[in-house]
Order: C-alpha cells, then structure tokens, then sequence
C-alpha cells in the first residue's frame, strides 16, 4: 500500500470521525484542483467556485457515510466532474427554451429575416465557443478554414483518427445545440 493510499485512509478515518482538521487538510489539498476542473468544464469561474464549494460541502455533509474506494482526491475529483456535468444540462434546458421563445417573436409579421440571421449566428458562434478546447480547434480549422483531416492532423500533431473523433463529437454537440433552428431532417 503506498503512502498517500495510508495518508487517505487515516484522513478518512479523521474525517468521519468529525476531526475539522482532516476536513481542512482535504479542502486546501484539492480545492483548487476542483476549481480548475470544473472551470474548464464551464468556462465559468464563479460557477466553478460554487460546485468545487458545494462538493467539499458535501463532503463534509457525508462524513459518516462516506464510500470512498479509491483515492479522497479521485472522489472529489468525479464528484466535481458530475456536478459540472449538471450544471451543463440544466444550461442546456434553459437554452433550449431560449428558442421557443424567439420562435414566437419571429412569427410576428415585423420580423426581418437579417434579425433571424443575426439570431442564428449568434447562436453558431455560442455553440462553438462552448466547445471543449482541443474539438473546437478541430471544428474551426475543417469548417471554417476549410483544411482536411490530414491537414488538421499534421497542424496539431494529432492522429487523423483524434481528428475524426474530435470532429464527430463537435458536430454531435453543435446539432444538438442548433436543433431549435435547423429544420426538420437538415443536417450540419
């Protein structure tokens, strides 16, 4: 068993017990870490800062009942990960009502087709800004700089087939986040 492995268990143990010193070793140990992960998952820090605080305040909540099987930090770490993951579907819903909204505005007779335009790709350059990192840099160099698998491949040094997979994953992402506007059937 290594070191860190003995560490956790007795912070563990400390923790359930109630001992506020554990709790805090935990906290200042990971905290930051859990901020970080949940900023590059939002691109968002104050939301960031609520769900790496309302993990640790769970943590705490939980003490007594605690499963860990691994590792504190890998609990944390997932814990973090799944909160961030819903915070990113509860934006999902309340943009998907965004457009339901404007949907009946454009219906008025007083709307002009470059206002929807304008709706539209305010709504592309949205989606592809919410893209993780290394997927939008795939998306834009194929669909706006026009480059082949291959050519984005060598530019990143990346594998054609990371190239395909990144790219799988944007237009997944972005069909589903331009549903409300695509017509039925249209695809990306």
């Amino acid at each position: 068993m290594t070191a860190s492995a003995i560490d956790d268990r007795e912070l563990l143990a400390r923790l359930r017990a109630g001992d506020t010193s554990a709790f805090d070793a935990i906290f200042r140990a990971n905290y930051a870490l859990l901020v970080r992960v949940a900023e590059a998952m939002l691109r968002d820090r104050a939301s960031a800062e609520e769900i790496a605080q309302d993990v640790m305040l769970e943590l705490w909540r939980r003490r007594e009942s605690l499963d860990v099987t691994e590792s504190v930090r890998g609990y944390l770490l997932q814990a973090t990960r799944n909160r961030s993951l819903n915070a990113l579907r509860h934006r999902a819903i309340e943009r998907r009502s965004e457009p339901q909204l404007a949907d009946g505005i454009s219906r008025l007779p007083s709307t002009d087709a470059s206002v929807r335009e304008r709706e539209i790709e305010v709504a592309i350059q949205a989606a592809i800004g919410e893209l993780p990192d290394r997927c939008r840099q795939v998306f834009e160099l194929s669909r706006i700089d026009g480059l082949k698998y291959a050519e984005i491949a060598a530019r990143l040094g990346i594998s054609v087939k990371t190239v395909e997979v990144q790219m799988g994953k944007a237009l997944r992402v972005m069909r589903e986040r331009l549903r409300p506007w695509l017509p039925s059937g249209e695809k990306l």
